[in-house]
């Protein structure tokens, strides 16, 4: 069974090129088919009224990725073989990607936003979207969005947007939902770090694609967070699934009943989307909630 392993940098690359290079070197190294980043700008991220209060979202520039550091990330993966991928969180990002990715990723947070979709959309490359947090006509409708632009090459990740992810919560049977559903390619984007999640994600519910957030050495700026993975842990399942090798354990059941709406873990984050209206987090309602 052929399955895409995915590493996400996500923010771990603390802004340092060499460091970045590293990801990718080690991504090849564990047997990783593609390195995904993230291109965000805080002042384009969240709402202005969010930022002029919380220092701790100011703080999040430190966390963004340089965009001159595109064409060397680029660069580095084709000479190894590897697709780079990243995620625009701006519109402009669109187009500052699009001479260097081999595939777009929409993240759970923007699913939300039509006009962002469309530009991914309109490029004609691959697109994965991850539809953490949504409900089915959330997703009917930005499905239906990046149809209507006539993508080439489409992919929905399940995933718990929830960071760790609690594996009672992981629901994996949605991954089967999805398919039956949506007729397309479904995979598992991974914020539990547990590995029986990943072995059944593949085995049980045949997901194309892993998804995962790597970091070096526990150095990252969100592997205290608890949701990166590091190189030798991941490692060795990557190995046994390319190999199509089951480990001999009882693996803990996270099926689910395949329903496909917000974890309870998730209700807090839902409210964090960025808004349809002017493109920044959290959602307008909850802006007014918070008396801004």
């Amino acid at each position: 069974m052929k399955v895409k392993f995915i590493a996400e940098v996500s923010s771990n690359h603390n802004q340092n090129l060499s460091r970045c290079l590293k990801f990718i070197e080690k991504a090849a190294e564990i047997g990783c088919d593609a390195v995904k980043f993230q291109l965000f700008k805080v002042d384009k991220l969240f709402a202005p009224e969010i930022l002029a209060k919380s220092e701790e979202h100011r703080k999040r520039a430190r966390w963004e990725l340089p965009v001159n550091f595109l064409p060397e990330l680029f660069q580095k993966c084709h000479s190894l073989g590897l697709e780079f991928a990243c995620t625009p969180f701006y519109l402009k990002a669109v187009e500052e990607l699009k001479p260097y990715v081999d595939f777009y990723k929409i993240a759970s947070y923007d699913i939300l936003r039509n006009n962002l979709l469309k530009l991914c959309a309109k490029t004609q490359k691959p697109i994965l979207m991850s539809v953490g947090m949504a409900t089915l006509p959330e997703i009917d409708k930005a499905v239906e969005v990046l149809k209507g632009q006539k993508v080439k090459d489409l992919t929905l990740l399940h995933c718990v947007s929830n960071y760790p992810a609690k594996p009672k919560e992981c629901n994996l049977k949605i991954i089967e939902t999805l398919r039956n559903k949506y007729r397309l390619k479904i995979g598992w984007s991974d914020h539990s770090v547990n590995s029986d999640i990943i072995y059944r994600a593949v085995y049980k519910w045949k997901s194309k694609v892993i998804e995962f957030h790597l970091d070096l050495e526990g150095k990252g700026r969100e592997y205290k967070m608890g949701f990166s993975w590091l190189p030798d842990r991941i490692k060795k399942i990557i190995k046994d699934i390319k190999n199509n090798r089951i480990p001999e354990k009882d693996f803990i059941i996270v099926d689910g009943d395949g329903i496909k709406k917000p974890s309870k873990g998730e209700f807090k984050e839902m409210l964090w989307r960025a808004d349809p209206k002017d493109g920044l987090r959290p959602l307008l309602k909850l802006r007014k909630m918070l008396g801004y």
